[in-house]
């Protein structure tokens, strides 16, 4: 099994000039004097640190692809010949009532006032990179209509051209957070919420007193990590008087732009780009729970945390004190991660993967119910694009998972459905595109659907990509109605892990799925024997 292929990925745009390669380092197992490239070594021999990240940086987004000896695909979906199970009171199960598109697919998450979803779905964190700034309107309008949670990410304000800060160095005005607020606001029909993260910086800015004095945002959530990443988030910027802006705003920049030697270098074209870090976050039980009180006086109706691809000790903290704290949603994301501004090597070779993480959240929070302790409501992240995914995560940490957050899956069609909508434009639809029709209503199947929903007068200002989303979001949603029913659960309720197998012994030994020949044994013995 190839594991890792470090030295060359299409990622970074790099790859080995040899057939054969070592398999530890990358390395071509012949290294030439006088190759001409293009392997990371022969890359950062002249472009350094710039090699660490995806590229081109902010105009793509990136997902590791390393195998690991356990993943979701080693878990198959169990189907039934009988029995109905989620059907409303009073239904009589049979087959003219227990049809797929009779599935519920809604969920909802909350320690008391819940948030409810069209389907289990929403969106990873779309902070401050360039993908998420230049689509937003897509993003946000798509998940308006679909009826789900949007995260705007991290650092939104602190990178905001127009930030403006008052004398005690808060936020008093922020243009960039205001345009994300209020796009979504003007679609959102009560499904799902907007709900904006924190990190060190944020909360020194004073984000969480901007957005819910200025635009009454019910929900913040505190951010603890990622799945992509063990270190806070970044972007690049290329002129020199960004970078500074941003150093005296108070976030680790580098190289540093305030260095003669950096400032010659960058004259003289040799240094291109600048990264804008965010800090380590350090969290304490105390610190925890000081911080959950402090936001609810403010008047935040909900608190959620996500964490990332940390130890084991690091989850037990997130769900123990999420638990004390009475937080309303705790995502857990898993590595590998895929994103638009992590390092490359970080998300390859970094933190526990999605099965194992999600694994052992499920044994703790069991642990938790089984002592009467109230566990938070659950999101399960890290790699999740189709249904079977999401009902096969729902499954696994039934009772305790409510819905799974996408990263790119989500992002994806807000980008294809605005380029499509510039390819129309030049009359220079792809094949791929062009082979369903050549006008929108043609194109988009979803586009009566939206229109609908939205009015006449209003569908001509809503996004093809928004449009997109809407369309991804309802193949999701039918895509898990049918499994659900194949499976016998006619809403998320009824799903269980007794509806899972696992095809590898070692895949029974993470996650605690019955094996696929022990699974259903003992009821299959008891009619052989009946």
């Amino acid at each position: 099994m190839n594991l890792s292929r470090p030295n060359s990925n299409d990622a970074t745009l790099t790859f080995n000039r040899s057939k054969s390669v070592v398999p530890m380092s990358g390395l071509c197992s012949r290294c030439v004097d006088g190759c001409r490239g293009n392997c990371e070594v022969f890359k950062s021999t002249f472009r350094g640190r710039e090699v660490i990240y995806p590229g081109p940086f902010g105009e793509v987004t990136a997902g590791a692809d390393k195998e690991y000896p356990v993943d979701y695909s080693h878990l198959n979906i169990q189907g039934y010949a009988l029995g109905a199970s989620g059907l409303p009171s009073g239904v009589v199960a049979g087959p003219d009532t227990a049809v797929f598109p009779a599935v519920s697919t809604e969920t909802e998450y909350g320690w008391d006032i819940k948030v409810k979803m069209k389907a289990p779905i929403f969106t990873g964190a779309l902070g401050s990179t360039e993908i998420a700034r230049k689509n937003w309107e897509h993003f946000a309008i798509g998940a308006a209509i679909s009826g789900v949670t949007l995260v705007c990410g991290e650092n939104v304000c602190g990178i905001d051209p127009g930030l403006e800060l008052n004398a005690n160095n808060k936020i008093s005005k922020s243009p960039e957070m205001d345009r994300r607020v209020e796009v979504y606001k003007r679609y959102h029909k009560g499904y799902g919420e907007l709900l904006v993260q924190m990190n060190v910086e944020d909360t020194r800015l004073g984000v969480a007193e901007y957005v819910i004095d200025k635009h009454g945002l019910q929900t913040i959530e505190l951010k603890w990590g990622q799945g992509a990443k063990c270190i806070g988030g970044e972007i690049k910027v290329h002129e020199l008087e960004r970078a500074q802006e941003l150093k005296r705003r108070g976030y680790i920049v580098t190289p540093d732009p305030t260095d003669p030697v950096v400032q010659a270098a960058y004259k003289d074209g040799a240094i291109k780009e600048f990264e804008r870090h965010s800090r380590l976050g350090f969290v304490s039980e105390e610190g925890f729970m000081a911080e959950v009180v402090r936001l609810r006086k403010l008047g935040f109706k909900r608190i959620t945390l996500k964490t990332g691809a940390y130890s084991l000790r690091e989850l037990a903290m997130a769900i123990k004190w999420g638990s004390k704290a009475k937080i309303d949603l705790l995502t857990i994301d898993g590595a590998p991660g895929g994103t638009g501004m992590s390092p490359w090597r970080m998300m390859e070779e970094w933190g526990i993967p999605s099965i194992y993480i999600h694994s052992a959240a499920y044994e703790f929070c069991s642990k938790l119910a089984a002592r009467g302790e109230r566990v938070p409501d659950i999101a399960f992240a890290g790699g999740f694009s189709s249904e079977d995914g999401v009902f096969k995560a729902l499954a696994l940490g039934s009772p305790f998972v409510k819905a799974i957050c996408m990263g790119r899956a989500l992002m994806i069609p807000g980008m294809v459905g605005k380029n499509v909508a510039e390819w129309m434009k030049k009359n220079d639809l792809p094949k791929t595109v062009s082979a369903f029709g050549s006008t929108v209503e043609e194109i988009f199947v979803n586009y009566e659907a939206v229109k609908d929903l939205v009015g006449s007068s209003e569908i001509q200002n809503i996004p093809l990509g928004a449009i997109g989303i809407y369309s991804y979001s309802d193949k999701i949603k039918v895509g898990l109605q049918q499994l659900m029913a194949g499976a016998r659960c006619f809403n998320l309720g009824a799903v269980s892990r007794r509806e899972l197998m696992s095809l590898t012994e070692e895949c029974t030994k993470v996650t605690g799925i019955p094996y696929v020949m022990d699974a259903y044994r003992e009821e299959a013995e008891a009619i052989l024997n009946s």
